[in-house]
């Protein structure tokens, strides 16, 4: 295995320490004494974990890593924490009650990636090669959503979550239709 996958193989293994963390500042938050440090520690494990995402991938390109086992497992890595942060960012209050991603949102981000793959098992059932190349509204999809998830996080309270992820919705729309479109095209072939 190569050293660029063990970046990756080390921020699927950060998501439950996330997950924890998060739920454990959560419970705190319920019982109406947070424990802020809970809060940062978990913010903390998010953006490192979130950081390596362009280690792993600079250090594949730079050092001559790319495989096969590092193109599969990155997407799985990425969606993992984005997920994760999503669903438990909608389920728990942080910092104080109702600040939290909201249901819709996550509902949206889940929806979209179970089209994105059902339309690749569709490509595969009807033996179309896919090659997956992120479009460019994927690209700014991801970085809303992580803007969505770090005001949260972060406690942005001046502005409720809920602005950031109507823009991330609005893009993750978007990259959905885009990516619907993708596969139309290939289908037609």
């Amino acid at each position: 295995m190569t050293f660029a996958s063990k970046i990756t193989i080390a921020r699927i293994c950060l998501v439950p320490v996330y997950v924890v963390l998060a739920f454990c500042y959560g419970f705190t938050v319920k019982n109406g004494a947070p424990v802020e440090s809970l809060r940062w520690w978990a913010l903390g494990v998010f953006v490192f974990a979130a950081s390596t995402d362009g280690v792993d991938g600079w250090v594949a390109r730079k050092f001559n890593q790319c495989s096969a086992f590092g193109a599969y497992i990155d997407p799985i890595a990425d969606k993992a924490l984005l997920l994760t942060g999503v669903i438990t960012l909608s389920l728990i209050d942080w910092g104080a009650p109702g600040w939290r991603l909201p249901l819709w949102f996550a509902a949206i981000v889940i929806l979209r990636d179970c089209i994105i793959l059902g339309g690749i098992k569709i490509l595969y059932c009807h033996h179309r090669q896919v090659k997956i190349v992120p479009h460019w509204t994927g690209k700014i999809c991801t970085i809303t959503q992580m803007f969505a998830l770090g005001w949260v996080m972060l406690r942005f309270t001046k502005i409720s979550p809920t602005y950031p992820c109507i823009v991330a919705a609005i893009f993750t729309v978007w990259s959905s239709i885009a990516y619907i479109q993708q596969g139309r095209r290939i289908l037609k072939g």
